[in-house]
């Protein structure tokens, strides 16, 4: 029987980069917010099971109203995330620590993630226990210690992650169970956390779209716009 797919919208952030009242998931482009985008992905892609949100607890009320404005078929709960990023992977991860499912980790900062991208992540995982997205990078990437250059990497090799990232919930759930006895333990990605503490399990690598952008800084939401526009 094939395992559930389960998405794991991730929008717990406060934006602070953004320098704004509101998190950056709640800013709004030509109608919607930026975390409506990246929900209705998935709710309305037919291989997704089911759709949960992660909020900072600050805006849970917020995120349930926009649930039912929309109403959102698959979305079946809002958890509270914490003070890190790894904090709201992991209130997913708890979540369905005894289901067999694979979580599919998105950010909810990237709202343009296509219909095709999710199609590959869930193709992949039929015969991998872990997959993340990334994109070929086409600039040269420099490696610097305090300002100064310290190595050139060969670009062939370099790769810009994106999201999703996906993982049979049994690696995910015993990569990050290891993680958090590790005094230096730290984390601002699942498949690092995965590569470190699950070295074991290969990632595999599904191609990732230039659209598929972070809203970070404001200027990436008239980028997003241009994108909306084609």
């Amino acid at each position: 029987m094939a395992k559930r797919n389960v998405a794991v919208v991730l929008a717990g952030g406060k934006g602070s980069r953004m320098g704004a009242d509101i998190p950056k998931q709640f800013f709004e482009i030509q109608g919607k917010t930026v975390l409506e985008y990246s929900v209705e992905a998935f709710d309305s892609h037919p291989s997704i099971d089911e759709v949960v949100i992660v909020s900072h607890k600050d805006y849970i009320d917020r995120v349930g109203d926009l649930v039912k404005k929309n109403n959102y078929r698959k979305v079946a709960a809002i958890l509270e995330g914490g003070r890190e990023r790894y904090d709201s992977s992991l209130a997913a991860v708890r979540k369905y620590a005894t289901e067999d499912v694979v979580l599919i980790l998105h950010d909810a900062a990237r709202p343009l993630v296509s219909k095709r991208i999710i199609d590959d992540v869930i193709s992949t995982m039929k015969s991998a226990k872990a997959c993340g997205v990334a994109i070929a990078s086409t600039d040269t990437i420099l490696v610097c210690n305090d300002g100064v250059l310290n190595s050139v990497p060969d670009r062939k090799s370099m790769y810009r992650a994106q999201t999703p990232q996906a993982f049979d919930i049994e690696v995910i759930r015993s990569a990050y169970e290891i993680g958090l006895k590790d005094s230096a333990f730290t984390a601002t990605d699942d498949c690092g956390v995965v590569l470190k503490y699950r070295p074991d399990i290969p990632i595999r690598i599904v191609e990732g779209e230039e659209s598929n952008l972070k809203v970070t800084f404001r200027d990436d939401l008239k980028m997003l716009e241009l994108y909306l526009n084609k």
